[in-house]
């Protein structure tokens, strides 16, 4: 064969070198969105199913699989299907359980406001109803779920804002006496806490942007279930496209190293905080699962086994207004003010704001959202400094 032109060879050169015989000891990063065979009984093979292997990156990337791994290994799951973010996990969730305009959706009132506007507006645009409910009154869930007639129940196990803890063993047995599956949004408290697959959920959804990546530098989603759920999700991502990058993935999976590390810091200091902010003449009240005053106390410390409560906690100012909040924040020197929450970092966010914003001030408020709501997500920094800057913002108060 006659040598080819620098053209060529500036494509080609240093590529499809010999395989190696080792194995590097992180999983490397992917950045293909194709992939080649010897064989192309091999492609044809995999694009059947019948053999495992790598075709394109819409149908798979050896980077974001070794990313699904741990988190299934995590979860106690057969299986597990990243997403570009956890609004597209919450989705394909969804869809995997099958939604449609004649299998409705029974929903927790307080949950994520991106989750609400979805259900209340992007899917209801679709004539798929949702019926919103007290995810902690069994009576009217049970109720709900008899007359409705659902194929799915969506929870968070802690919900955002407000830290309502669900039970998710009689979630799970209600649901499943009335042909429900039982989607659950362990985000906040992570399988560092509990395993919600365990408990009797059928999905165990995540935002990995937050504690599963933890360093505030990922956008990312997966969902953990069964092999037959999975196979499910990863036949519908085929379509819907809203697949994780190798990159991303590889982020993810460095942070899940340290993931319990970083848990049991973190519901340790966000104890500390909570403790101390109930003593704080400018708070009116505390929202926090592992303060005895808390609705869901006994629950949390039978559901979380002793780990913790987590590491997310909100609560009211006195005087209940924008103005305040806004005066607090900007006085913040350490906590900083960002709308997310999970990183290693302690950080602060306005609910009416910015995650709940789209609920309207008349629906926070019927919720118990109200003005004066202030959300934290308690980061690794040594306790008594979070304490600290906390302290000087609120003396001004």
């Amino acid at each position: 064969m006659k040598e080819t032109s620098i053209f060529t060879q500036a494509v080609h050169g240093g590529e499809r070198a010999p395989r190696p015989d080792f194995r590097p000891v992180p999983t490397p990063i992917y950045r293909s969105s194709s992939f080649v065979y010897d064989s192309l009984q091999d492609l044809d093979d995999v694009f059947s199913g019948s053999k495992v292997g790598y075709v394109y990156a819409r149908y798979g990337n050896p980077t974001v699989h070794a990313f699904e791994m741990a988190v299934a290994a995590l979860e106690g799951a057969e299986d597990a299907v990243a997403y570009s973010s956890g609004m597209a996990a919450v989705y394909a969730a969804l869809m995997a359980a099958g939604v449609r305009a004649d299998r409705p959706v029974v929903c927790a009132a307080d949950v994520y406001g991106a989750t609400y506007a979805l259900l209340a507006k992007t899917l209801a645009e679709l004539g798929i109803a949702t019926r919103f409910v007290d995810i902690t009154n069994l009576a009217e869930v049970d109720a709900a779920i008899k007359e409705a007639q659902p194929t799915a129940v969506l929870c968070e196990a802690i919900s955002n804002p407000l830290m309502k803890v669900a039970d998710i063993p009689r979630l799970g047995e209600i649901a499943h006496r009335n042909g429900a599956q039982l989607l659950v949004d362990a985000t906040f408290a992570t399988p560092y806490l509990l395993r919600s697959l365990y408990c009797g959920a059928d999905f165990a959804i995540h935002s990995a942007t937050k504690y599963l990546a933890g360093h505030g530098d990922v956008l990312a989603g997966v969902v953990a279930a069964s092999n037959e759920r999975a196979a499910l999700m990863r036949e519908q991502l085929k379509v819907f496209g809203a697949n994780l990058g190798p990159e991303e993935a590889w982020l993810a999976l460095r942070g899940i190293k340290t993931l319990p590390l970083r848990m049991r810091e973190q519901c340790a200091n966000a104890q500390k905080v909570a403790d101390w902010l109930t003593s704080q003449p400018q708070v009116a009240r505390v929202n926090y699962p592992g303060l005895p005053e808390h609705p869901q106390y006994s629950l949390a410390a039978s559901l979380f086994g002793g780990a913790g409560y987590g590491a997310m906690l909100s609560f009211d100012m006195q005087g209940g207004t924008r103005e305040a909040v806004f005066g607090f924040m900007q006085r913040l020197r350490l906590i900083q003010p960002a709308t997310t929450l999970g990183d290693v970092y302690s950080l602060v966010l306005y609910p009416a704001m910015s995650s709940h914003r789209a609920l309207g001030p008349e629906l926070r408020a019927e919720l118990g959202i109200g003005e004066g709501l202030v959300r934290m997500s308690v980061g690794i920094e040594a306790v008594d400094d979070i304490i600290a800057d906390l302290q000087q913002a609120l003396a001004a108060s």
